[in-house]
C-alpha cells in the first residue's frame, strides 16, 4: 500500500481579517482568503484544479472557481461534519496531489459566524414536512432534554471526566488562561492585548454546567484558505513548503451527532485516538518528536482530552501538565500559540493550521524555537480528522 507522508506540501496560505461583523459574503470571504494564499504561494488561479471544503461551508467549489476565474477543475470534495473536518480537506488535497488527481488543491474555510449563523445558539430543525435526515433523527433523542447547542452535548462528557479523574473548573480555565495569554500578544487575534487570569475565569457565568462562558470558543466571522500541491513541484515555489508527513480521519463506535452520551466511557477521546494510531503509523513520528501542538479548543477541556487520546499525557494526568507549564511557549509543547479559537478567531480550526505553517516556516509571532514537527488535530468527540506538517522530512527518534 502506497502512503501519502512527505509526498505533499502545503505551500500557501491566506486569510481575512477576523472580526464579529466582516460586512461582506461569506463568499467575498473566502476568494479574499484563497487570493491571498496564492498570492503567497507564488501560484496563479488559472493553475488551481482542485478545490476542497467542508460539507457545512456555504461557498460551492463552483461558486468559489467562478469568482476566483479558475477555469477548470478535477478535483471537488467536501469533508463531513463542522469542526472535525478540517485537516480532513488537507488530506484529501494531499491524496489528490500524490496520485495525480490534481496539481494545486486549495483548501478553504469561510464564515459569517457570528453575524450570520450562531452555532452557540439552538436552531430550529429543518424537517419542512418531508422525511427527517439520520441526524435529524439523531438530535430527537436529546433536544426534548434541553441538549440543544454543543456546549449542552460537551458538557455532558465534561462533567464525566471531571468525576472520573478529580477535575476541577480550574483545572479547564488554566487552558483557556495560556490560549488568550497567546493570543493577548497576536496583532491578528480578536483578543490581542486583553489577556485574562483564572480569576476571570471562575467569574464568567455558567453557560451549562460545568462549562463556563471562558471554557467556549467564540463566535467569529473570517476566512482562511491553504494552497497544497506536491513536494516535487513545492521547491520551486516563492516559500518554504511544509510538508505533509501525516494525515488522518476517524470515527469511533455507537458515533452519534457530537460527543455522543451512549458510550460506557464518557471521560476520552476515541476519535482522536483513532486519528493519533494514524498519524504515528504514518509518519514515523511519536509524541517525543513533536515540537508543538495545535489541539482544537472549541471548548477547554477538550485540549486536555486530546492531549490524553494522542499520547501526549496519560489518561487525567493533561490538568498537570497544563499547570506545569508545558504547552507554554518554553514548555516541552507549546500549545495554539496563535490564541487558539477562544482567543484569535473560531474558523472551524483553520486558523490553527495557518499558525502551525507560520511556526514550521519561522515566521509565528510567539514563535516556538526552531521547530520542526507540528501535529495539528480537528473538533473532538465527532467525526475527526489530524495532520502531522514538518518543515523537512523528519525522523522519529
Amino acid at each position: 500500500m502506497g502512503s501519502l507522508s512527505n509526498e505533499a506540501a502545503i505551500v500557501g496560505i491566506g486569510a481575512t481579517e477576523f472580526s464579529k461583523d466582516s460586512g461582506r459574503s461569506e463568499l467575498r470571504l473566502a476568494a479574499e482568503a484563497i487570493t491571498a494564499a496564492l498570492d503567497d504561494a507564488g501560484i496563479a488561479p488559472h493553475e488551481v484544479d482542485g478545490l476542497s471544503t467542508f460539507a457545512m461551508d456555504n461557498n460551492s467549489q463552483t461558486a468559489v472557481a467562478r469568482a476566483l476565474g479558475i477555469p477548470r477543475l478535477t478535483f471537488m470534495p467536501l469533508t463531513p461534519a463542522g469542526g472535525g473536518g478540517g485537516c480532513a480537506t488537507v488530506a484529501l488535497a494531499a491524496a489528490a496531489v500524490t496520485t495525480g488527481l490534481a496539481e494545486v488543491v486549495v483548501c478553504y474555510r469561510a464564515m459569517n459566524e457570528r453575524s450570520q449563523q450562531r452555532f452557540g445558539q439552538p436552531k430550529r430543525a429543518g424537517w419542512g414536512g418531508g422525511l427527517a435526515t439520520s441526524h435529524e433523527l439523531d438530535q430527537s433523542w436529546v433536544l426534548p432534554y434541553g441538549l440543544a447547542t454543543a456546549a449542552g452535548w460537551m458538557a455532558l462528557v465534561a462533567r464525566r471526566y471531571m468525576v472520573e479523574y478529580g477535575l476541577t473548573s480550574e483545572d479547564f480555565g488554566r487552558v483557556t488562561v495560556r490560549s488568550r495569554e497567546y493570543a493577548a500578544t497576536n496583532p491578528k487575534a480578536w483578543f490581542h492585548e486583553r489577556p485574562i487570569t483564572l480569576a476571570d475565569h471562575q467569574a464568567s457565568r455558567l453557560v451549562t454546567d460545568p462549562l463556563r462562558l471562558l471554557d467556549c470558543c467564540q463566535e467569529s466571522d473570517g476566512a482562511v484558505a491553504l494552497v497544497v500541491t506536491s513536494a516535487e513541484r513545492a521547491g520551486d515555489l516563492r516559500r518554504a513548503p511544509v510538508l505533509v508527513a501525516a494525515a488522518a480521519q476517524g470515527i469511533g463506535a455507537d458515533q452519534v451527532g457530537m460527543a455522543t452520551p451512549y458510550r460506557a466511557d464518557l471521560a476520552s477521546a476515541p476519535e482522536t485516538a483513532i486519528v493519533g494510531d494514524q498519524l504515528w503509523a504514518q509518519s514515523g513520528l511519536k509524541p517525543a518528536d513533536v515540537d508543538l501542538g495545535i489541539i482544537y479548543d472549541h471548548f477547554s477541556f477538550a485540549v486536555l482530552m486530546q492531549l490524553e487520546a494522542l499520547g501526549f499525557c496519560t489518561p487525567g494526568e493533561a490538568a498537570a501538565f497544563v499547570a506545569a507549564g508545558e504547552t507554554a511557549l518554553r514548555g516541552s509543547l507549546p500549545v495554539n500559540t496563535n490564541g487558539g479559537q477562544v482567543g484569535e478567531a473560531y474558523i472551524h480550526g483553520f486558523n490553527g493550521i495557518a499558525e502551525a505553517v507560520r511556526q514550521l516556516r519561522g515566521t509565528a509571532v510567539n514563535q516556538v524555537s526552531d521547530p520542526h514537527v507540528a501535529v495539528v488535530t480537528s473538533g473532538s468527540h465527532v467525526p475527526t480528522s489530524g495532520l502531522v506538517l514538518t518543515s523537512t522530512e523528519v525522523s522519529g527518534s
